[in-house]
Formats: C-alpha cells, sequence, structure tokens
C-alpha cells in the first residue's frame, strides 16, 4: 500500500511518458526550461539520488541516453545540461529524485560559460 508520500507525488501519481524501462521513466518537463528539456525518474518512490541502488541508478542514466537520442531528433540543441537537486538547500522542491535533461542552445544565454555553476551565480565565472 502506497504511503502519504506516494500518494501525493507527483512523479508517483502519474508514471507515464515518452520512454521506460523497468526501473524508470521519461516524461517532458512540465515547467521546461527549454525545447526538449526531459525528466528521468524511478519509480520507486525515493528521496535522495544516492538512495537510489546500483541497478536504479544505472536504469536512469541508460535512459538519460536514450532521451538525449530523442531529443537530437527533435529539436536538435547545441549542448546539454544534466542535473540532479538533492536537498532543499540545492533547491530540490518534490522529495522523489529526478535527472533534468536541459537542452542548450547557443544564445539561450549571453555567457554560458561555467554552466551547472551558474547554482550559485557568483562562483559561475571563473
Amino acid at each position: 500500500m502506497p504511503n502519504s508520500h506516494e500518494i501525493n507525488c507527483p512523479f508517483c501519481a502519474e508514471q507515464s511518458g515518452v520512454l521506460r524501462n523497468k526501473l524508470a521513466y521519461v516524461r517532458a518537463d512540465k515547467f521546461a526550461v527549454s525545447a526538449g528539456h526531459m525528466l528521468v525518474i524511478p519509480f520507486r518512490h525515493v528521496t535522495s539520488f544516492f538512495d537510489l541502488t546500483s541497478g536504479e541508478r544505472k536504469a536512469v542514466m541508460d535512459l538519460v541516453v536514450e532521451a538525449r537520442e530523442l531529443v537530437e531528433q527533435n529539436h536538435r540543441p547545441d549542448g546539454y545540461n544534466i542535473g540532479i537537486n538533492v536537498g532543499a538547500a540545492a533547491g530540490q522542491t518534490i522529495p522523489h529524485v529526478h535527472v533534468h535533461l536541459i537542452p542548450r542552445y547557443r544564445g539561450d544565454v549571453p555567457n554560458p560559460r561555467g554552466g551547472v555553476r551558474g547554482v550559485i551565480p557568483s562562483k559561475q565565472a571563473y
């Protein structure tokens, strides 16, 4: 029987998407930051990436690669950011681990140097 976290979890409530394997699935991000932004989500309700089993980590990363192929076919981006927020201090708002696959396009920001370092803007440029 699902616990209250699973019942209220948007990733547990709706587990359909564009790709899947035995342990995870891929869906478009409902709040996409760029065209083709995807989420890779394990089926099992677990908060932290570090609490995934080795099999789940492999399944998730395999789908990151497959999702990239799908994004390439449909959007042809110039680059990617791949990110996982773990904990409120890191910006995690949904307590179910998920990997962001964010396509990047030339000119989408004035200076992309530093990429994911931009989560702390004063540390992005180096």
